[in-house]
Parts: C-alpha cells; structure tokens; sequence
C-alpha cells in the first residue's frame, strides 16, 4: 500500500508512468470507464474546495466507483472534538482510498500513519498540494509537448501558495527547468523552498517583484491568487491584495505560446478579458485535473495498466 502525500513519494519515471496514464484516459476514457467498479473513495474535506474535492469525485465516478465523505469540519465528527488518526481509522473500515483537504500542515501524514487504505494529500495548510502537481505537469507535458527547458514564471503568493511549494519541488527534476519567482517581498518563498531545494540542486532562479518586466522570458505563468484565509492580519491582506492583475496589456508582452496556469479559484489577480486569449489554459487544466486524478487513483489501488 502506498500513500500520495508529497510530490517527491513517486520517482520521476513513476512520475512518467502517471502522466502516460492519464494521457491515455483523455484520449479515451471510456475505456476506463468500469476499472473502479465496486471501490469507494472518501473525501475527507476539513477545509472549503470546489476544484479538487469535485475532481476526485468525478474521477472516481467516472472509473465507475463511488464517494462518500464531508465537505467540512463541521459536518464530520471533528466538531466533537474526534481527532484526525480516529477519523481516519473509522473510514478505512468503509473506502478503499481516501482524499484528505486539511488547514493544519502535516495533518494528512498522521492520517495516513494510522491508515489501513490509501491517503492522498488533497492540500495541507500551506504545504504541499501534490495532486495538483500531477495536474500541472499534465497541463504543461499536454499543450507544450514537454516538462524539460522551460522557464516558469510563478506569481502572487508563494510564501502560502502550497500548490506553489509542490509544483517547484516536482519540476525540479526535469532538465533546463528555470523559475522566475515574482512576489511582493512580503510574500516570498519560504527560505526551506530557496535553500533547502532550489540552492541545494543548483536550479537557476530569480527572484522579482516586477511582473511586466520578466513577461518576455516566460514559457509558463502561472498565478496564484493572495490568499485571505492564510492571513492573521486582515490589513495586511488588503494591502496585498491586488499586488498583480494579469490584464490584456500584459499579455501583449508574453511570447505567442506562453502558457497562463492558475490553480484557482480566481478572485481578480486575472482579468476576465484574458480567458478569451488562446493562451490561458486554466480552465482546460480543470479537465486536465480530473484525468491525473483518474490515473493517481487507479495507481495507488494497483489497477494501473
């Protein structure tokens, strides 16, 4: 049995291996369409999502599966005061898998201490966001035919953005990966991101705060919105806030095949005039989404081809 709690628990050829797999259920999903007959998958949602939750559901649903789970603390026994290693053990005796969402970092990695089926990191606290990686990269291998020599601009909040953290510690695998990290200084990635993974393996990088002026170089922008709920002073956010607003204009200053990823939701860090431009791709890395949630479920149950 094995569990999905970082990026770096599956090697770069099993990376490979999920990648394929999900590229061969876009192309044809109904072929996968009854793989998952009989086999539950729980949610266990502490924290608000629409995106990953629905995804993990839909992928199941869609193996022919089914959910069961909660959508919040406080409609699961952990307003009782029930901890995460009780829980957990209490729904190994009704899913297969399990889909863990929770605020407090690390909270996943108890559970799957204790667990009896498969836990995947669905996001915790501002950590790590793994299944959303296996996104990103599918999104990325997709529409630019690659995961090598790209320069990846990241921006907004990458001192909480968790999706962030996972995404620069998967790409740092693949060769010519550059990062340009653009970020008020306030909001900057955590010194453990810069020293322990990016300095440590000698991945070129810069750190900004300008983003028009770094736009040229991008093959991949990927914006994150600022995240009120990671924020103890609300006047700091405020002034945060609206530190970025990819518009139009800024989007004259990108190559024609920059890509624009965003995990969501988006609040305004991008203007709705953009998702008519051919090179935002953050809704089609939804439906991406739920194909590598497809593929990372099959894998870990051992149903993978």
């Amino acid at each position: 049995m094995r569990h999905f709690l970082n990026p770096m628990d599956f090697s770069v050829e099993e990376w490979d291996k999920l990648l394929d797999l999900a590229e061969a259920i876009k192309n044809d999903p109904q072929k996968y369409a009854h793989v998952c007959d009989g086999k539950k998958i729980a949610t266990l949602f502490y924290e608000a999502s629409t995106r990953t939750r629905l995804s993990f559901e839909a992928a199941m649903l869609n193996l022919g599966g089914s959910v069961l789970g909660f959508h919040s603390a406080e409609s699961s026994s952990v307003s009782k005061g029930e901890s995460v290693s009780d829980t957990i053990r209490v729904v190994s005796c009704f899913a297969d898998i399990c889909a863990m969402r929770h605020p407090k970092e690390g909270a996943p990695m108890v559970a799957a201490a204790k667990s009896s089926i498969p836990v995947i990191n669905a996001g915790d606290g501002g950590h790590q966001h793994p299944s959303q990686t296996l996104t990103d990269l599918f999104t990325i291998r997709s529409l630019k035919g690659r995961l090598e020599n790209l320069t990846i601009g990241l921006c907004g909040d990458l001192k909480f953005g968790r999706t962030v953290h996972s995404l620069i510690n998967a790409l740092t695998r693949y060769a010519g990966i550059r990062f340009v990290l653009i970020s008020p200084e306030a909001l900057r990635v955590p010194s453990y991101i810069r020293d322990e993974v990016l300095e440590q393996k000698n991945i070129p990088f810069k750190e900004v705060e300008n983003l028009d002026s770094v736009m040229p170089e991008l093959d991949i922008l990927y914006m994150t919105r600022i995240q009120k709920e990671r924020f103890f002073n609300e006047e700091e956010y405020i002034r945060l806030k609206d530190s970025y607003i990819l518009d139009a204009a800024k989007m004259k200053l990108a190559k024609e095949d920059m890509l624009v990823l965003h995990p969501l939701p988006r609040v305004n860090e991008i203007a709705v005039e953009v998702d008519d431009d051919p090179r935002a791709a953050y809704f089609k890395q939804v439906q991406y989404g739920m194909y590598a949630r497809m593929a990372l479920i099959m894998t870990l149950l051992g149903l993978a081809e």
